[in-house]
């Protein structure tokens, strides 16, 4: 048997070349260079058979193992491409554009049979964002989001329309993963006071909200993510906000949800304010990660019940990457940030390797699990480009650098049908790497000159907390308290703590010998319980007392009480117990 390697593709103003995966690294030879520089996209199909790209002047499909072309359509202005998943239909997309006297333009999303080049069908569609139709895993079923409606063909007839999802005003959609039955998220956002609301579908079974699996609604929303486990048992809904109204975050406000096909639904407690950089489930679809929280952001795993399951503690990191079998699970800091990433082993929760991949703007994790990719690319920064791949443990094996005149555009791993790697165990000892993987000396901070010569203080403006195991210890049923439970437990022990100081003090006071007769009533120590809403009453019920002795003392005196005095009398009497 021939060893698998996964090709990597590199997009550039080099043109578009192919290099071999690990082990070699070497550019391809199968796969001829197209030396253009009008290279706008290029894709894989599902299972990585297939490769296509558009170069300004055609749509080229080739097979990956054998580079032999296999269609070529005449499609100069296509700027995106898709296959279907079982390699049936090529998706294209061109920018529309209306005609010169102001009449609907041609049609811009085409559709075409991969066997025989046959345009299937022709529809418009003006905007980028979610430009390519999905399809449910076995091709049985296709959908688009046409005028706030649903519209889905079955079995690639593109000419009938089998089924449509109309709701108020349908702003996305997200199809299942896996095998049929077929499961639809959708979003609709509120409007005039009501609210935003997700839910989950079986085809074909649209018939108004009771037919729904599930229903999660929440105010706080102009926009959500949703997305499915692996199962298809579950969606995750990033609910945001554009702006902040509290003014404690640039980002806007995220929530959030948890939604089960049951009909469970829950909003996921995160114990640190601020926004969600990133979540994203594990491929066993039992766990997910969450990145969130300001500077220097958490990191936890929740499980279906949203409990936490472990605590990464803090630390500079906006991403979270998962290995294709799950066994690995990256967290990272791009963008603004380092660069820095921590690779932990998912099943013992313990740390493998800290590399830093500084100034990268894309990761992914190679199919085999083993590798990785960290790319600079243009337009995000336009110098350093370059690509580097790794080894999990920490080490590169390969790393290119463009010349400083030039550009890296894409860079993507070729994807492989799961299984297709076997399983290995988690590596702690770094492979040996083409490069050393020197971590960059950490920048010495500015001291003014007046403290140069003096002793060196160690501050810092947040206090690291370190990761912890949220999981009950075994011969404990004992969970994590949510927020609320921790809130109540605190106040019953102030209760309790007040009633024991009260107990004391009432005991303290029966062994002194009795103040004399001209001492202040209320002379005793002030009790305090802890919780304000106890205190109050406390003072309420001390106020009816002293209330009560003034009108004892008025009438021992023979003064002639009034009929509502001695009714507000018998009341309080009444109120505190007398």
């Amino acid at each position: 048997n021939t060893a698998l390697f996964a090709s990597v593709p590199v997009r550039g103003s080099e043109g578009l070349y192919m290099v071999n995966g690990p082990p070699s690294f070497t550019e391809s030879t199968t796969f001829q260079r197209d030396p253009g520089k009008n290279c706008k996209a290029v894709a894989f199909s599902k299972d990585g058979s297939l490769f296509g790209w558009c170069n300004g002047e055609k749509v080229n499909i080739v097979n990956v193992t054998s580079a032999e072309l296999l269609r070529s359509f005449d499609l100069p202005k296509a700027v995106c491409l898709e296959f279907s998943p079982k390699n049936n239909v090529l998706v294209t997309w061109q920018a529309y554009s209306t005609a010169k006297d102001g009449t609907a333009g041609a049609p811009n999303l085409q559709l075409y049979d991969l066997k025989t080049g046959k345009c299937l069908k022709s529809f418009i569609q003006k905007k980028m964002q979610n430009w390519c139709p999905c399809w449910a895993d076995d091709e049985s079923i296709c959908a688009r989001n046409v005028n706030n409606e649903v519209h889905f063909f079955e079995n690639n007839n593109f000419n009938t329309i089998a089924n449509k999802l109309h709701l108020q005003k349908v702003s996305d959609f997200v199809l299942s993963p896996g095998a049929q039955p077929t499961k639809v998220a959708v979003y609709v956002p509120g409007s005039k006071g009501a609210p935003s609301f997700v839910r989950l579908y079986q085809y074909p079974n649209f018939g108004g909200p009771q037919s729904a699996l599930a229903n999660k609604s929440f105010f706080k929303a102009d926009k959500v993510t949703m997305l499915w486990n692996k199962k298809a048992t579950a969606v995750l809904v990033i609910a945001s906000t554009e702006v902040d109204k509290s003014g404690a975050s640039y980002y806007g406000e995220q929530t959030l949800h948890y939604i089960a096909t049951n009909g469970e639904s829950a909003v996921v407690q995160l114990p640190k304010n601020g926004p969600i950089y990133d979540v994203v489930w594990n491929p066993n679809s039992v766990e997910f990660c969450a990145v969130y929280g300001f500077m220097p952001a958490k990191a936890t795993v929740f499980n279906l019940k949203c409990d936490p399951v472990f605590d990464f503690g803090t630390g500079p990191r906006n991403a979270a990457y998962y290995s294709p079998p799950g066994h690995i699970l990256v967290l990272a800091g791009f963008g603004n940030l380092r660069g820095q990433m921590e690779v932990w082993d998912v099943k013992n929760y313990k740390l493998i390797s800290k590399p830093v991949a500084s100034d990268s703007t894309y990761f992914a994790w190679c199919p085999d699990g083993e590798h990785i990719v960290t790319a600079t690319c243009a337009p995000r920064l336009r110098v350093g480009n370059g690509y580097k791949i790794w080894h999990y443990t920490g080490s590169i094996l390969h790393n290119h650098e463009v010349p400083s005149n030039e550009e890296i555009w894409q860079v993507s791993w070729q994807p492989f049908p799961e299984g297709a790697f076997p399983a290995r165990a988690v590596r702690y000892q770094a492979v040996p790497g083409e490069l050393p993987s020197a971590e960059p000396r950490a920048a010495q901070a500015y001291r003014p000159p007046a403290l140069r010569n003096k002793p060196v203080t160690a501050s810092k403006l947040h206090e690291d907390e370190p990761p912890q195991n949220m999981k009950p210890q075994s011969g404990s049923s004992e969970k994590p308290l949510s927020k609320t439970a921790l809130k109540n437990q605190r106040k019953h022990e102030a209760k309790k703590a007040a009633k024991q100081e009260a107990k004391a003090d009432s005991n303290q006071e029966s062994t002194q010998p009795s103040a004399p007769q001209n001492a202040p009533r209320n002379a005793g120590p002030v009790v305090t319980s802890g919780d304000p809403e106890v205190d109050k009453k406390i003072k309420n019920l001390k106020k009816k007392l002293k209330a009560i002795e003034q009108l004892k003392e008025q009438a021992a005196a023979g003064k002639q009480l009034e009929k509502n005095q001695v009714l507000l009398r018998c009341t309080q009497c009444i109120q505190v117990g007398f």
